[in-house]
């Protein structure tokens, strides 16, 4: 395990204007305002739902087939990525870096599946961040957001 989770924030912060859920980074707004004051395993706990809900929508939609090639492009294309984490995290990396510059996806070690594969990337890789947040935003209203409803 890491030790250290670097923040997931991505510079496009929703919740200062009132959302519950991080448009950007899809975190909850209190794990936001909260985030510096969270212990470790309290942000890696964190870090790994948004991981969960990533691969899940990323593996409906596309195949790592070949993860060294994957690596070796984000190398190459000077992409920042987590070596630490799943080849899927990468690829979403990669994606959100230069969906729009990939037009042989096998050369970068995946491939699209069937149904998605008519779609540009970067209009796949935009349903992808939408499907994200909206699995984000479910869990936070079945666990948190009900919680909360109750208390008041």
């Amino acid at each position: 395990m890491n030790s250290r989770v670097v923040t997931p924030c991505t510079g496009v912060c929703s919740t200062a204007l009132g959302d519950d859920v991080c448009r950007g980074c899809k975190r909850y707004s209190h794990e936001v305002i909260n985030w510096n004051s969270y212990s470790d395993q309290q942000k890696q706990i964190i870090d790994e739902r948004l991981d969960g809900f990533l691969i899940q929508v990323m593996s409906n939609k596309l195949r790592v087939c070949d993860a060294d090639v994957l690596q070796w492009q984000c190398q190459t294309q000077r992409v920042r990525y987590p070596v630490h984490k799943n080849p899927y995290i990468w690829l979403f990396q990669l994606l959100r870096a230069g969906a729009g510059q990939i037009s042989d996806t096998a050369q970068f070690g995946f491939v699209v599946d069937a149904q998605y594969r008519d779609l540009p990337l970067l209009q796949l890789r935009d349903i992808i961040d939408k499907e994200f947040y909206l699995l984000s935003e479910a869990h936070y209203q079945r666990y948190i957001g009900m919680y909360l409803r109750s208390e008041a």
